[in-house]
């Protein structure tokens, strides 16, 4: 990306009240595209910069999103610091808050009011349960809404309750975000007004529960915990070579189908056995289905393993660590300065012609403040 090339956001004010993982998430997306994100902290920081200290010292959380912020630390139960916030939300085109419920109302920066005030100004409360409802005022974290809303249920194997290892909740918040600010950003240009956005933690974990809703609602039968099979799919899983090495496969149509058997399992007549020839079939009898492809695996290396499947046109891949991950030849990253060495991080997942080669840096605790109080009028020194 030139130095000179306009960004999709070039001249955008972004304010943001934030903390934790989903509304430093979409706004450090804002910030790559071009807008100019100012963060407000607490005095003591966001308490995201003290998850860990895994990269050069710095919270890994937090240097992943909150990259390319300017920041200002202030205190606004205090009279003085209020001010500056609301100076900054008078000439934002974006004010994004994520804080406890009812926050905001208690400081009199209700949204709806500002947008009053302030006809362009678009809003964005990104919340646990939404700004209605009988849950509403509850309290909320990735896991907490992992667990309300179902995903646990339909994750992992049968036994002990296991979290999906990544904040899956706070990130598609993160993501939902994005999308209505973008959206109202566009509506503004032909109405020259603002408007609100409003995500939750909640409402995103359910939409992403959309087919074990349906099929429970209206199939009668909610999916059961089958670690990595399918419950609409099969194939669809890990199986184990002869060199211990596991491959997982997934078979999405007849087509497929037919390939398999004909080129891996080496049995035409597989395919049309009455247990196995129709999807609904094959999930019918998916144990039995599954032995026999799992002793057909245990006959053969990886490699070969592999070979016969690539063959066949068969969709599989490999149950990678962390450091796989790493050393994978498909993984992207972008460099960033982050405590005075570049470190490399995962790149922005979609290829424009304005996606950043180099990340900037995430900001220092008020390392902004004094700039900031002087140019939107409330430091006169």
């Amino acid at each position: 990306m030139s130095p000179k090339q306009t960004l999709p956001l070039d001249g955008i004010l972004v304010v943001a009240l934030e903390q934790a993982v989903a509304a430093p998430y979409c706004t450090s997306r804002l910030a790559d595209m071009g807008a100019r994100v100012i963060k407000i902290e607490r005095p003591e920081g966001d308490f995201a910069r003290g998850y860990d200290g895994a990269v050069n010292g710095e919270s890994s959380y937090f240097v992943w999103i909150n990259r390319g912020k300017e920041s200002i630390a202030l205190d606004i139960k205090q009279a003085d610091d209020l001010a500056v916030l609301k100076s900054l939300i008078s000439q934002a085109d974006v004010f994004v808050q994520n804080l406890a419920p009812g926050a905001v109302q208690r400081l009199g920066l209700g949204l709806e009011e500002l947008r009053a005030q302030y006809p362009r100004l678009i809003t964005c409360d990104i919340s646990g349960y939404g700004t209605s409802g009988p849950a509403h005022q509850q309290k909320a974290y990735d896991l907490l809404v992992q667990a309300e809303s179902g995903l646990v249920a339909v994750s992992g194997t049968p036994g002990p309750w296991g979290r999906i290892g990544v904040s899956l909740c706070d990130i598609g918040a993160g993501m939902n975000a994005i999308i209505g600010i973008q959206q109202a950003l566009l509506l503004r240009e032909k109405t020259g007004l603002g408007g609100p956005v409003e995500v939750s933690l909640f409402g995103t974990a359910a939409e992403l529960m959309a087919v074990p809703y349906l099929q429970t609602r209206y199939g009668g039968k909610a999916p059961e915990r089958i670690g990595l099979k399918h419950p609409s799919v099969a194939p669809y899983g890990e199986f184990r070579c002869r060199d211990g090495k596991d491959v997982v496969i997934s078979i999405q149509n007849q087509r497929e189908w037919l390939s398999f058997c004909r080129i891996f399992m080496q049995d035409e007549s597989f395919a049309v056995d009455p247990q196995f020839d129709t999807n609904p079939n094959r999930c019918a009898n998916r144990q039995a289905l599954d032995d026999a492809i799992g002793a057909r695996f245990a006959q053969f290396d990886r490699i070969d393993a592999v070979a016969m499947l690539t063959e066949a046109n068969i969709a599989f891949g490999s149950i990678n660590s962390v450091p796989d991950l790493i050393d994978h030849p498909q993984f992207a990253t972008t460099a960033m300065a982050v405590g005075g060495a570049m470190v490399e991080v995962p790149a922005v997942p979609y290829h424009t012609a304005s996606e950043p080669r180099q990340f900037r840096e995430a900001p220092r605790i008020d390392q902004h403040g004094a700039q900031i109080r002087r140019e939107f009028g409330t430091d006169q020194s």
